[in-house]
């Protein structure tokens, strides 16, 4: 089932909020915020869940407590674009689990990773692994965070 987003209403778009902040909430709770009855609420997120808006209902995880405290971001330029080299890039961060993000880029970088790591030490040997897995890598930059300002997974409504 496919929905526009034209087709949301403002119970839908608080719904979604409701969910965002908090997706452990039982449907009744959430309807009690939305203003709908269990069943109505429930039906709602069943459609924004076949449909895709809703992809998945996840538990976040603090990664300092986790002794993650580390976060880099990595740019990565490099000088081949052909599908071999793709597949191979691909395998290689994906292969890589302290790489939570990775995109392709528009600009001078063609590839920004964000990694989690516990401390340099740590980071230096996932470079050392993505080095060695991805061939023709032609930049490696790393920047490491020294304070995470803003961190929210909630998107906000299309204005």
């Amino acid at each position: 089932m496919q929905i526009d987003i034209l087709q949301l209403d403002s119970i839908d778009w608080a719904i979604l909020g409701v969910l965002q902040s908090d997706a452990s909430l039982a449907v009744q709770d959430v309807g009690d915020r939305v203003g709908l009855s269990s069943n109505a609420c429930w039906r709602r997120i069943k459609r924004l869940e076949d449909s895709g808006i809703i992809a998945r209902r996840v538990a976040l995880v603090d990664p300092a407590k986790l002794g993650l405290a580390t976060t880099v971001f990595v740019s990565i330029r490099t000088n081949r674009h052909d599908p071999a080299w793709l597949e191979a890039f691909s395998r290689g961060v994906a292969a890589i689990d302290e790489i939570v993000e990775c995109h392709r880029m528009a600009g001078d970088v063609d590839y920004l990773l964000k990694l989690v790591v516990r401390d340099i030490a740590h980071y230096d040997r996932i470079y050392r692994k993505l080095i060695a897995a991805i061939p023709d890598l032609a930049d490696v930059s790393s920047s490491f965070s020294m304070e995470r300002m803003k961190a929210t997974t909630a998107l906000p409504r299309p204005t």
